[in-house]
């Protein structure tokens, strides 16, 4: 048990090092980190544990952090990944608020935060398309024509300025009246 928190603990250090542009750009890493290397989750679980993150309140990382440790190793995996994935975003936004101020005008600082614009819209893209067209262990995707018909439907009716909570209740009745309750 000591072992599995521990690489747990290693695994969302990681993640929260390296994820920058926010919880959506983390996504790929997350999944490549959980489901890839690690084997803790499926793809199928994966994708669950991401819609359960956003309909709860909170940003993404730090609930499927939550959820997947829970996964991994109940309640202590659980507290270890939630803090190991917010612990490196502390420390830095710690040591970077003292210097930022005097450094924000900084062509080189400039450049680094220029730079990486363009790499966080590159990941947030990557997990956008690993939710898309993700894959079983079988090679097919799991989605459906009814995921994809509740998806355009939603697109749709988001672009028509419905509101986002009657999209996410009316979706949620959709999947259970299809798939069922469980």
């Amino acid at each position: 048990m000591i072992v599995t928190l521990l690489h747990l603990f290693v695994s969302y250090l990681k993640i929260g090092f390296f994820g920058f542009g926010g919880g959506y750009a983390m996504l790929s890493l997350i999944h490549s980190e959980v489901v890839v290397h690690n084997e803790w989750l499926t793809n199928g679980e994966f994708s669950d544990i991401v819609a359960i993150s956003q309909m709860t309140p909170g940003p993404i990382a730090i609930n499927s952090a939550t959820y997947i440790g829970y996964e991994v190793a109940g309640v202590g995996g659980s507290i270890v990944a939630t803090i190991a994935v917010c612990l490196p975003a502390l420390t830095i936004m710690m040591l970077l608020t003292r210097f930022f101020m005097k450094l924000h005008d900084n062509r080189y600082v400039k450049g680094v935060i220029a730079g990486m614009k363009p790499v966080v819209i590159g990941m947030i893209m990557a997990a956008a398309l690993l939710l898309i067209f993700p894959h079983s262990a079988e090679g097919r995707s799991f989605i459906d024509g009814w995921s994809w018909a509740i998806f355009i439907l939603t697109l749709v009716a988001s672009a028509r300025k419905v509101n986002p909570i009657h999209l996410i209740v009316l979706s949620a009745v959709a999947g259970i009246a299809i798939y069922g309750p469980w």
